[in-house]
């Protein structure tokens, strides 16, 4: 007798990929709907939207051994203090204005996208908005008229006009500011913003 092991068996293999299929489906589901609950705005590591009325830095937590955003006192977006409602209307309609121009060809956000321009996850907090005081008129401006109002820092890259309404650019606006509220568990690295002290 010369019978064939139940683990050579071919009925064994496909009953044993089946299994393996459905146990990754499972798991798979339940990543997705870990990682849909970690990333909804309102959540432990992406803030509710209306985080805009707050000021925004990002400083160096020596006990976690990296850089965390930490949201302080009010500091209103545009002078005015918006509803949850208000701020996610403004934040929704910033990041489909930087869908619909293509931002990430030439820039990333949250280390997606081309490398060709400044990674826009901090954009809020840069230091070469000048001061705080300037920083919203200045980045209106900018994302309005980018040729008239570019800093190239030597590099000779600007930014094409892109025909931004000034409703967009405030949405712009408010979209890097609230993505400046999310915790990148330390992303980008070595990131000097605008509050910091020389």
């Amino acid at each position: 007798m010369n019978e064939t092991p139940l683990w050579a068996s071919e009925s064994f293999w496909k009953k044993t990929a089946i299994w393996v299929t459905a146990v990754s489906f499972v798991i798979l589901i339940v990543l997705t709907m870990d990682s849909l609950s970690q990333t909804t705005a309102g959540g432990k590591r992406v803030p509710a939207y209306a985080v805009i009325n707050k000021k925004i830095d990002y400083q160096f937590n020596k006990e976690l051994n990296k850089s965390v955003p930490v949201i302080g006192e009010d500091e209103f977006l545009f002078g005015k203090q918006m509803t949850e409602q208000e701020a996610a209307e403004l934040v929704d309609l910033g990041k489909k204005t930087a869908q619909t121009r293509n931002c990430m060809n030439c820039h990333t956000i949250l280390g997606n996208g081309a490398y060709f321009a400044p990674d826009l996850t901090k954009a809020w907090l840069d230091q070469g908005w000048l001061s705080k005081d300037l920083r919203e008129d200045l980045m209106v401006k900018f994302l309005m008229n980018p040729e008239s109002n570019a800093r190239t820092f030597g590099s000779n890259r600007k930014m094409p006009n892109l025909g931004i309404t000034e409703q967009e650019a405030r949405g712009l606006v408010a979209f890097l500011k609230w993505m400046s509220s999310i915790d990148t568990n330390g992303f980008p690295y070595n990131f000097k913003t605008i509050e910091a002290e020389e």
